[in-house]
């Protein structure tokens, strides 16, 4: 039987998003497979609780809480410290880290899950130095040590192996999924308004939330009724996106931005079904599962052109092209907004689309991954 750990610091909290829903999503599917019981046992790492998560309640999974004497639970102390401490003497076949990082002092096999984000974060000079200083040191030391390398699209796999130097053969791609069932169910529970554009996600720079939000505040005069909601958190350097869309609200006499750090789950199940179209315009991402939630819940996306989005949507996406430019956001809005023949080729496109990402392949794709690594000789072996 193989012992697997996984790293599970990021679903402590209710809130998840990014690596969080990632984790949550795989260990949930790995619950609903009973016939993983006489192959696996996985073993869950916290840093601070054990969330109320039914999924976890499987016999499958042994969970443990990373206790650091003396100190409050710092991330860093958990993750860089006395997490690879434990698991020396955990003696498992194989760890996975999914943030991105791996220990300096891990001793075993791992698997580290990479993206280009995290390389061009590394050179984002608006990014606080102590974040670019660990992502260098511990994500280009899992580029040269983890026995393997996850990322969660082809194209992803591609650039991690281009822009870390990491042989071809050591890159693997699971694609991750969209809970298609839950999108399209509807809700009693109805949005503040039903004639918006919808943003979701944390509003990193490259998601260029602001150039967006300018690109609303100059079709309004055009469409009137147009309003912008925006769920996420601010994180740019130094918050912006709330005094942003105040200037903007108190210019017209009237709540053209709608901005929220959170909602609920079924509110946001709502905002994905009702919104007119779903804006995400960044350059550099690995994957940008939200515009493919929207779009299975019969929401036309609004993305940068990327050879990602080639890969995710060929055609069947609204694009734009030079994502920091505003008046090419407000053009590629403004497109969504009136060309019913291209949101019709959309939708109908969008079945097609979707059956290619569901997280029961992507769990798939991890076990075969782990069996992989778990055949390799010894703890130092790579692909």
């Amino acid at each position: 039987m193989y012992r697997i750990g996984i790293e599970c610091e990021s679903i402590e909290e209710g809130e998840q998003w990014g690596v969080g829903r990632i984790v949550s999503k795989l260990i949930e599917e790995i619950a609903k497979r009973p016939e993983l019981v006489d192959e696996f046992r996985f073993y869950l790492y916290f840093k601070s609780r054990i969330p109320d998560n039914i999924h976890l309640a499987s016999p499958i999974f042994i969970k443990k809480i990373v206790k650091i004497p003396f100190a409050r639970p710092s991330f860093s102390l958990y993750y860089y410290v006395f997490l690879p401490i434990k698991l020396y003497f955990e003696k498992l076949d194989v760890m996975f880290y999914p943030n991105y990082m791996l220990p300096l002092i891990h001793k075993g096999k791992s698997i580290v899950t990479l993206t280009g984000d995290i390389y061009y974060e590394i050179r984002n000079k608006n990014l606080p130095f102590r974040y670019r200083l660990a992502y260098k040191i511990f994500a280009e030391h899992a580029a040269r040590h983890a026995t393997a390398i996850t990322s969660v699209s082809e194209t992803a796999a591609k650039e991690v192996s281009e822009l870390f130097k990491i042989p071809k053969e050591r890159v693997f791609a699971t694609p991750l999924g969209v809970d298609t069932d839950k999108l399209q169910k509807t809700t009693n529970h109805k949005p503040q308004t039903t004639n918006y554009l919808l943003f979701v996600g944390q509003a990193f720079p490259r998601r260029h939330l602001r150039e967006t939000i300018i690109a609303v505040d100059e079709l309004v005069n055009d469409f009137p009724e147009l309003k912008l909601v925006a769920v996420g958190k601010d994180k740019y350097q130094l918050p912006i996106i709330e005094e942003l869309a105040y200037k903007i609200n108190k210019k017209h006499g009237k709540e053209v931005i709608i901005y929220k750090d959170y909602v609920p789950e079924k509110e946001l199940l709502a905002l994905y079904q009702n919104a007119n179209s779903f804006i995400y315009v960044s350059p550099h991402e690995a994957f940008g599962l939200p515009p493919l939630e929207a779009l299975a819940a019969g929401t036309v996306p609004i993305v940068a052109d990327t050879k990602l989005n080639d890969e995710i949507y060929g055609e069947n996406a609204f694009k734009v092209s030079e994502p920091i430019s505003i008046s090419g956001i407000a053009k590629a809005i403004k497109e969504s907004l009136t060309n019913q023949q291209k949101r019709q080729q959309i939708l109908n496109a969008a079945p097609k689309i979707l059956e290619k990402y569901t997280w029961k392949e992507h769990t798939s794709l991890f076990l075969e991954i782990i069996r992989k690594v778990t055949e390799t000789k010894n703890s130092n072996s790579k692909f």
